[in-house]
């Protein structure tokens, strides 16, 4: 069964690429997409106001670019009050500014945690500044109602490097 798939990557490149899915796995690897010089990623980086540093992999010889993301951690709030009706509401409200911030190229993944714990799920922004981070985070409905608080920090990623 062919498939189009969309890897939402921790900070890394959004790739896209034909492949076959058996059983859950991927048996075919996306093809490579056509790369941008590390010194040229970096100078557009570093024009729009991103941190990067680069390093040489010592294994493999490969200058490799790291950039600066923000992570934020969603945390229950302090108003976990509301109705059912309300929290659906809110919820809905929730994931349409998520998948905003996604479409827009704000935050490349975004998700929920699988327990109960106070820290409800993580979102991670590619935007130049923590403030920036910060202030997106803070148009989340779910924030604006108090049903969570965010707490954010910087985070370096290596570039174009897939999810696995």
């Amino acid at each position: 069964m062919k498939a189009k798939l969309l890897i939402m990557v921790f900070g890394f490149a959004l790739i896209g690429c034909e492949t076959k899915i058996e059983k859950e796995y991927i048996s075919e690897p996306c093809p490579e997409e056509e790369k941008i010089p590390t010194a040229q990623l970096k100078k557009e980086l570093a024009e729009k106001g991103f941190q990067t540093f680069d390093y040489v992999d010592e294994k493999t010889g490969d200058t490799l670019l790291m950039q600066q993301y923000f992570i934020a951690f969603l945390k229950a709030g302090p108003n976990r009050s509301q109705t059912k009706e309300e929290a659906d509401s809110l919820q809905t409200l929730h994931l349409a500014h998520l998948g905003r911030m996604y479409e827009e190229g704000f935050a490349d993944i975004s998700g929920p945690f699988g327990d109960d714990g106070d820290i409800r799920g993580i979102t991670i922004y590619n935007v130049p500044t923590q403030k920036m981070a910060d202030s997106l985070a803070n148009l989340d409905p779910m924030v604006k109602s108090g049903r969570l608080v965010i707490e954010i920090h910087p985070w370096w990623a290596a570039k174009g490097f897939p999810l696995r």
